[in-house]
């Protein structure tokens, strides 16, 4: 139950966004924008990978479907770039819904919720990216309209104060998050669907970025498809954003088409090595194994080190680092493991 005053009541929605890709070091960038706009599928059959959840979700779907009801509520979790963003559009319209897109940051207040609540459609689909961000005032409001569609306001104070109950259409809320561990548990318990999203195989990279060149129209052959998948860190979104980044090469060093020669020039040209790793990646691993020599390193040490912060590096670096094997994380910190002293060629430090 919230209190409604003059500033909520006459509140409009708090602004929707479109959520795009980010660069590595996590700047958005308008052009990556409408790369990823253009090259979303819209449906589950266009969309590759994540099979255990598009399976799921195709029966889960029909199943609404045929009993006329919204989908359950649906929550989707993973590091960043994994399709998350994707899944909800593709929900929104296998439901044939209306796809409304919001952020838990930008929902500051109650009265912010309430307004997007309540100009709602009955079976539309409420996107809510980063969910584990919002307040605690705006997930009271949250739960019974996730429950029972419906809003308590209390309008007025003291003794005069009343409560009024106002009903809300039946819609499936879909959330995002990349840090699950943040969210809590009455919310969680309140997501009768939940997924867990894992990063991408390279044959299945290989088989969105035909698809994504193809949209673009771009020439490539497998080869290359196959070079740029194995070096976008398992994640849709940077397989994306490298085929763009090869193209604008191509176009510019060679006749525009893309062979496996060009591709793996290009990378290396934008210094993507052979394990995806860009120059801040490289950045972390020169401290841990030369700096600290694969002693145990706090992460704000880390962090210092190489000019960039914390959470940027636990959230965006970390997840890929720790996938491959190069990296652990100890009780004392974070340590450099045996292969990143080899992909380095740095000699191994003697044992104590």
């Amino acid at each position: 139950m919230w209190e409604a005053d003059k500033d909520d009541l006459f509140d409009t929605p708090a602004p929707t966004r479109q959520h795009g890709p980010r660069s590595v070091t996590g700047e958005l960038t308008s052009d990556d924008i409408d790369v990823e706009r253009s090259l979303r599928p819209r449906t589950l059959d266009d969309y590759c990978g994540q099979e255990r959840v598009r399976e799921n979700l195709r029966v889960l779907i029909q199943a609404a479907k045929d009993r006329g009801e919204p989908l359950d509520h649906v929550i989707f979790s993973g590091p960043p770039g994994l399709g998350k963003t994707t899944l909800a559009g593709v929900v929104a319209n296998e439901m044939g819904a209306k796809l409304h897109t919001t952020s838990g940051p930008a929902i500051e207040r109650t009265g912010d919720l309430a307004a997007i609540l309540t100009n709602l459609e009955e079976g539309d689909v409420l996107f809510v990216d980063e969910i584990h961000r919002l307040n605690h005032q705006v997930e009271e409001v949250l739960y019974p309209a996730m429950e029972d569609f419906f809003l308590d306001i209390v309008i007025g104070k003291g003794p005069a104060a009343r409560s009024i109950r106002l009903d809300i259409p039946r819609f499936t809320l879909v959330g995002a998050t990349t840090r699950t561990g943040l969210l809590t548990g009455p919310l969680r318990d309140r997501f009768g669907i939940s997924y867990r999203l894992d990063y991408y195989t390279n044959p299945e990279l290989s088989t969105i970025v035909m698809r994504s060149a193809s949209i673009l129209g771009v020439q490539l052959d497998t080869q290359a498809a196959a070079e740029i998948a194995s070096r976008s860190r398992g994640t849709p979104r940077l397989a994306n954003r490298l085929l763009k980044r090869v193209r604008d090469y191509a176009q510019v060093r060679a006749n525009g088409d893309i062979t496996w020669e060009i591709a793996a020039e290009a990378l290396s040209f934008f210094e993507i090595d052979e394990l995806g790793l860009d120059w801040m990646d490289i950045k972390i691993l020169e401290v841990l194994t030369r700096t600290f020599r694969g002693r145990p390193v706090g992460l704000t040490t880390v962090a210092s080190a190489v000019g960039e912060d914390p959470s940027t590096l636990e959230d965006v670096y970390e997840p890929y680092l720790l996938q491959r094997g190069l990296i652990t994380r100890t009780p004392q910190g974070r340590q450099a493991m045996p292969a990143a002293f080899e992909h380095l060629g740095v000699p191994l430090p003697p044992q104590k």
